[in-house]
C-alpha cells in the first residue's frame, strides 16, 4: 500500500507541473476545463498522499487546492450549460 500511495502522489506532482507548463507556455488557458481538471486530480493525488504520510500541513494545502479546482470545475460546467440553454 506505501508503494501504491507514493506512485499516486508522483503521478499528482507530475500532472500538477505539466498543467503549470502548459499553462505557462499559453499551451493550455487557465480558465478552460482542461487546465482545472488536471489541477484537481493532480491536487486530489497529492492531498491522499500527504494525509497517508501525515503531513498535514501538505495535505491540508492540497484540501483547499481542491475546493478551489471543485469550485472552478462547477463553474466552468454551469456556464457551458447556460450557453447550451441560450
Amino acid at each position: 500500500m506505501p508503494l501504491l500511495v507514493d506512485i499516486l502522489g508522483m503521478i499528482g506532482a507530475g500532472v500538477l507541473l505539466y498543467a503549470y507548463a502548459m499553462l505557462s507556455m499559453r499551451k493550455m488557458p487557465g480558465d478552460g476545463l482542461a487546465y482545472q481538471l488536471l489541477n484537481l486530480g493532480g491536487a486530489t493525488a497529492l492531498m491522499i498522499n500527504s494525509a497517508f504520510h501525515f503531513a498535514w500541513p501538505s495535505a491540508l494545502l492540497n484540501l483547499v487546492w481542491c475546493g478551489i479546482g471543485i469550485l472552478a470545475v462547477y463553474r466552468l460546467v454551469v456556464a457551458r450549460s447556460w450557453k447550451r440553454q441560450l
